[in-house]
């Protein structure tokens, strides 16, 4: 993907069309500041009147250098630093993460830990696939979609506020397990909102999927086929919704996805549309599995008893000298790593994330890399807006559902 710093004939002469060099087009910026970039991002657009010419993202805005920063940190330090890169989907980076730390060390979690892991991951999923579509609803003038995409993912934020004492930066899950187990309180409140959320989803598409002014907006709007769309490196929804059945959750299955019956949405068309109701569908699908995981969660504890990576259970520390010093030793010095590379792939809201974690037999990991969804799918946008109108590029831009935190990092 190409980056452009200043917006001069000299730098972008080899990018743009000779139209523009000559006048015939026109050069436009489109953010960073702009609503519909869905965060700090440039476009810069090469446009033959209102129509698309040439589409070039420019990053970097919002660069936090959140992966070298992770490697000056012991490896329980870093994590709180995953929450603030795709802020959709906190709880998945936290899950990522700590899988990829387990497998790097060989530390098992308990099944209790594993089930409240896959209930909280999509309830994350759900809340951000509301914000997705809230704000994508909201680019084509559907405001009271928006309004009510909130009003639901509010009840998810009291959710993990309720397990974690945070609306969104949770750091709950954490290698060998969650922080500590889910309030009495846990059960029902997801039990609730199991219970409105089906009738709600159904509400948005009785606004929205029949709706002629949406179907002018998305239909044909932005397509993709299933073979450019994997040429591309797509993943996520806006992948699936080209006709490739490629779910992680279903065809690398972790943390024991592969208990729950569930299907994985697909559409062939892969236009605005496709992506709109491939998520629509994704949300009925995690309804059904966080049930099943409610259904049978298991008792038992919530963190690895192994306590020379996982802290010892706060109620030890009053009471045992040993649990005291293990507790000061483990978040002063760290734990070492064994020396060895390790790469984990989870299924984000947005697509396939990964972390590839290196360690070199100390307490800080070496190297941190992490492959983002946002990163990969945003450099599709020249493809998928060439020949449409500025409006349409609007559409396009929301359907691939991007987070610049994800993608600068």
């Amino acid at each position: 993907m190409t980056q452009i710093q200043e917006v001069s004939l000299d730098e972008i002469r080899h990018l743009v069309s000779d139209r523009a060099i000559s006048g015939e087009t026109m050069l436009l910026n489109m953010g960073p500041q702009h609503p519909s970039t869905h965060g700090v991002l440039r476009l810069l657009l090469e446009l033959d009147g209102e129509t698309v010419v040439n589409c070039i993202p420019d990053i970097g805005f919002l660069h936090t250098g959140i992966e070298k920063n992770m490697e000056a940190k012991t490896y329980q330090k870093a994590e709180v630093m995953t929450d603030r890169m795709d802020y959709m989907n906190t709880v998945g980076n936290n899950f990522t993460y700590s899988l990829a730390v387990e497998k790097l060390i060989g530390l098992d979690v308990p099944p209790r830990a594993q089930a409240l892991r896959v209930i909280l991951a999509e309830l994350t999923r759900i809340q951000s696939h509301l914000v997705w579509l809230g704000t994508s609803a909201l680019d084509v003038a559907a405001m009271s979609v928006f309004l009510y995409c909130f009003r639901e993912r509010e009840e998810v934020l009291h959710i993990m506020e309720l397990v974690s004492g945070q609306r969104m930066m949770t750091t709950y899950i954490r290698p060998g397990g969650v922080w500590r187990d889910v309030p009495v309180e846990f059960e029902k409140a997801v039990r609730d909102f199991l219970k409105i959320i089906p009738q709600r989803i159904d509400e948005y598409e009785a606004m929205l999927t029949k709706n002629p002014l949406f179907l002018d907006r998305t239909l044909g709007i932005g397509p993709i086929s299933a073979e450019d769309a994997t040429n591309w490196g797509l993943t996520g929804a806006t992948l699936r919704a080209s006709g490739v059945n490629y779910d992680l959750r279903r065809f690398a299955p972790y943390s024991g996805y592969e208990q729950y019956d569930f299907d994985v949405p697909l559409r062939t068309e892969g236009d605005v549309y496709a992506r709109y109701i491939v998520r629509m569908e994704e949300m009925r699908q995690s309804v059904r599995i966080i049930q099943q995981a409610l259904d049978k969660l298991p008792l038992g504890p919530v963190r690895s008893n192994n306590h020379k990576f996982v802290p010892p259970p706060r109620s030890e520390i009053g009471t045992s000298m040993e649990a005291l010093i293990h507790h000061f030793k483990l978040w002063t010095e760290g734990f070492s790593a064994p020396q060895g590379s390790v790469y984990v792939a989870t299924e984000s809201p947005r697509g396939e994330l990964g972390c590839y974690l290196e360690s070199d037999g100390g307490p800080k990991p070496y190297r941190v890399h992490f492959r983002t969804p946002s990163f990969d799918n945003l450099q599709v946008l020249p493809f998928l807006s060439k020949g449409f109108l500025v409006a349409d590029l609007v559409a396009i831009v929301g359907s691939v559902d991007i987070v610049l935190g994800d993608i600068d990092r």
